[in-house]
Formats: C-alpha cells, sequence, structure tokens
C-alpha cells in the first residue's frame, strides 16, 4: 500500500459512459445478504473516538484528521468466499486522503502477510478518484492496478466486493470485475497468489499524502478536516476460519463461492470486464516494461481462462 506510481491518464467519451452504465449495473446477479450489525461484525482497530454510527446503526463513519484516523476489522478470519461492502468517500477536496478497504492475514503489516487491496485515493476538488488494487504473497506486493470510475463515489454508496476462491480473485465495483487476478496449477512453488493464509477484512481512513495524489505532489489540506468515509451493508459469505483447517476450504465445492461458475467470468461478466479494460484502466503493472523488464510470471495468465 505504499506505492507512488506514474498515473496514465485515459479517456473515452461520455456518450459511451452513458450508454454503458445500465448495463454495468445490471450485469451480475452474484449477491450477499447484509450481516447482522457492526459490533456482531467488527472491532475497532484504534481511535473509536473517530468512529461514529447513524442513529439506527447500520451507517458506519470513519473520521480522519490531522491528529489521526481510524479503522476497524472483523472479528473473525475467512479463506475464501464473497465479501461485500457499500462505501461513500470523502467528497470535496480530499487529496491526501486513502481510505483503505482490504483483507488481510495479519493485524499487522507484518513482512510475511498475505493481502488483498482495495484503496480509494483522493483528490483536488474536480478531480477524479483513483482505486488502486494490489495482492501480496508472503509480504511482496508490487501487484498494482488503477482504475477510474464511471460514477462520482463521494455521491452515494457503492458496493464494492471481492470473490475469492483458489481459481481467482474478482475485484467488483457494483458487481462491475474490474481486476481478474488469476491462479495456475503450473507453478509448483506459487510465490503470487494467496491462498494458503485465512484473512481479516479490514477499512481503514488514513493520511497517504507523501504518495496518494499525484505522487505526493498534492498534499491534504488540514483546514478541511474532518475527511469522512461512510459504511454501510456488509455482507459476506465465505468460510470462516477454526484452527487448525476448517472443513469449508476443502475441494467439495459445496458452496457456490467455491463451484466452477465462480473460477471464470461468466459470458455477461467479460462484456463488462472488457469494456473496463478499454475505458477504465489508468495503470497496470503488467504493462509498465519500465519497473519490470521481465514481467512477473503471473502475467502471463490469461484472466479470460
Amino acid at each position: 500500500m505504499e506505492t507512488n506510481r506514474k498515473i496514465v491518464t485515459s479517456c473515452s467519451s461520455m456518450a459511451a459512459l452513458f450508454f454503458f452504465i445500465s448495463a454495468l449495473m445490471a450485469s451480475s446477479s452474484i449477491a450477499a445478504t447484509p450481516t447482522q450489525s457492526f459490533e456482531e461484525n467488527f472491532n475497532i482497530m484504534w481511535s473509536e473516538n473517530h468512529f461514529t454510527t447513524s442513529e439506527d446503526g447500520e451507517i458506519w463513519n470513519l473520521s480522519l484528521d490531522n491528529d489521526t484516523g481510524c479503522g476497524f476489522q472483523t472479528k473473525h478470519m475467512y479463506r475464501f468466499g464473497w465479501f461485500s461492502m457499500k462505501l461513500k468517500l470523502v467528497g470535496g477536496d480530499s487529496a491526501g486522503v486513502v481510505t483503505a478497504y482490504y483483507m488481510c492475514s495479519e493485524n499487522g503489516a507484518g513482512p510475511e502477510r498475505d493481502e488483498i487491496d482495495f484503496e480509494f485515493l483522493g483528490n483536488r476538488t474536480g478531480e477524479p478518484y483513483i482505486i488502486q488494487t494490489n495482492v501480496y504473497k508472503n509480504g511482496t506486493g508490487n501487484r498494482e492496478m488503477r482504475h477510474s470510475l464511471w460514477f462520482d463515489p463521494t455521491k452515494d454508496y457503492h458496493t464494492y466486493s471481492i470473490l475469492w476462491n483458489n481459481h481467482q480473485l474478482v475485484f467488483f465495483v457494483d458487481k462491475v470485475p474490474i481486476r481478474v487476478y488469476k491462479n495456475s496449477d503450473k507453478v509448483p512453488n506459487n510465490d503470487f497468489f494467496p491462498n494458503q493464509k485465512p484473512m481479516y477484512l479490514f477499512s481503514s481512513i488514513w493520511n497517504g499524502d507523501d504518495w496518494a495524489t499525484r505522487g505526493g505532489l498534492e498534499k491534504t489540506d488540514w483546514k478541511k478536516a474532518p475527511f469522512v468515509s461512510s459504511y454501510k451493508d456488509f455482507a459476506v459469505e465465505g468460510c470462516r476460519w477454526k484452527d487448525p483447517f476448517p472443513a469449508c476450504v476443502s475441494t467439495t465445492t459445496e458452496n457456490w463461492w467455491d463451484q466452477s461458475d465462480a473460477w471464470h467470468l461468466s459470458k455477461t461478466q467479460k462484456m463488462d470486464y472488457a469494456w473496463v479494460q478499454r475505458n477504465l484502466v489508468v495503470y497496470d503493472y503488467c504493462k509498465d516494461t519500465e519497473r519490470f523488464p521481465t514481467l512477473p510470471w503471473e502475467c502471463s495468465i490469461s484472466p479470460w481462462a
């Protein structure tokens, strides 16, 4: 999550964007029922005084000021499943602010951690939000992709989801697959796909103005604080970890998220994914030959298979 990469601007016509929005929003039947209350699912990691809820307890707010940010994590660890949350991001001038929504095998950023990241990078007023995704295996990341969005994520809640099984990781925005990260059985000592360690799910808001907005050129304007990201409707359908090894992560494929249909994109998802690839990709480490003269092995695996 500490990367600082050159952003390449990509453009597409507004007509094309409007034409595809309805198809993107209706593209997938994947869904999960929101699960219980915040207290039943999560613990505050730090700065409980920067966490608030709505009166009915259904909306959760994390705030950042020049003193500290805030974060929470699930009470349980999972290995494989479908993980989903609705977020509304910091509006206005949010340069330097990072809202992170991710899974990790450790409570801290340990040197051997596995991790699956959504990071929402703040902006100067009027500039588009950028989503950065990353994947860590045994402490090694550097697998960043960056995307723009077809909507303003500060105006309303949108759903951000992770499908994780032994065959693929898929990052979804409003059920639209924006990134597909595949596994392969052709590598005997797999050093790129996180499939062995159970993970907690986390979210946090923090100051990343040394890298997050235009490579650190745009600093956080603390006069605009507090910066608030809001959450609701957490949903999980996954294998809850039980030592030493829960039955649900075996190869029985009894759960939809580990059955063959979840090992690949559907026909409709492939159409959506192709549109995202054409219109919304801002940075892809697998195309950065300056940074990687020899591309990492996983870049050779087709996301379409």
